[in-house]
């Protein structure tokens, strides 16, 4: 199996601690589930799986090639074979998507008891069919109402808010989830994947980016990639974009540990913020209030 060569391979060069998590991304439509075994007995450790939703009308406008049955059969799977955790996507703020349906969708996860639950809002990116056709979609009011109560509905099922669109039940935060939005490094590896890595001797911080396109990453002769070296003036702005994310205290010691950079860097930006109560400010942290987590991305501009 080709999973357990890669993780073989890679415990080779780097060996794994006792307690890694090791996640797969698996979309219900092409897993044959007799394989949930075999990629657990590989190394895999926690499977996140890209549900969407649980209505075959929606699924259908979304071009998903699984049913709502294949779904839930996925989810049964993982429980049963052992994984020591399971994710399972779900999408708000679909094409017509009633309030009745949002909610049905979080109670049909629920009951399927994965200890991880992504919950966010479609989102129309360019250069895709909703982008050149866009949909009916809920109007902002319904949006909200959909948000306000799915947050109400999932704390009452055990599920804590740790990332804006991330829950969980206690103790299964997703580890790579956390590490990338405390602006923590990684690598990047295959594909168009994409990398960070701090260079503390050398005070600084690297973007990697490999070959996009699967022919040129196959024909390449070594293991080439982009390297961009994140400025200076950008580490603090880059950081937020990142750390704004979770919803726990923002360590002022940790922005200084990520950014090589001093805390007294963001006290303009956090005064202003202030202000406007978008967050507070203790001698160690900072911490957004309730209003600051709803307009991120008015509290970022603070900081441009």
């Amino acid at each position: 199996m080709q999973i357990k060569r890669i993780l073989d391979g890679a415990n080779a060069l780097i060996p794994f601690s006792d307690n890694i998590e090791i996640t797969m991304e698996a979309n219900p439509g092409t897993l044959e589930h007799d394989d949930f075994s075999a990629y657990r007995a590989a190394g895999v450790t926690r499977l996140s799986i890209g549900v969407q939703s649980f209505s075959k009308d929606k699924l259908n406008l979304l071009g998903r090639i699984h049913d709502q049955n294949e779904a839930q059969v996925a989810a049964q799977k993982a429980s049963q074979v052992g994984y020591l955790s399971f994710n399972l996507d779900l999408m708000h703020g679909l094409p017509n998507q009633s309030f009745a349906e949002a909610m049905a969708d979080i109670d049909t996860a629920a009951a399927l008891n994965p200890p991880h639950l992504s919950w966010y809002q479609l989102t129309i990116e360019p250069n895709t069919l909703f982008h050149s056709k866009p949909p009916q979609l809920p109007d902002d009011e319904a949006l909200w109402h959909i948000y306000e109560q799915g947050q109400q509905k999932l704390a009452a099922l055990g599920y804590e808010q740790y990332e804006i669109s991330a829950y969980a039940k206690p103790g299964y935060q997703c580890r790579h989830n956390l590490n990338y939005w405390q602006f923590g490094d990684y690598l990047g590896i295959g594909c168009g994947a994409h990398g960070k890595v701090t260079l503390p001797e050398e005070k600084r911080i690297i973007r990697t980016v490999k070959i996009k396109h699967p022919k040129g990453y196959l024909s390449a002769s070594n293991y080439t990639f982009e390297s961009i070296d994140v400025a200076e003036e950008d580490r603090a702005l880059e950081y937020l974009m990142n750390r704004l994310r979770l919803m726990t205290p923002i360590p002022k010691q940790e922005f200084e540990l990520r950014t090589g950079q001093h805390r007294d860097t963001l006290t303009d930006g956090m005064e202003k913020a202030k202000q406007r109560g978008l967050l507070t400010e203790s001698a160690e942290h900072w911490q957004l209030t309730r209003k600051g987590h709803m307009f991120v991305n008015d509290l970022l501009t603070q900081f441009c």
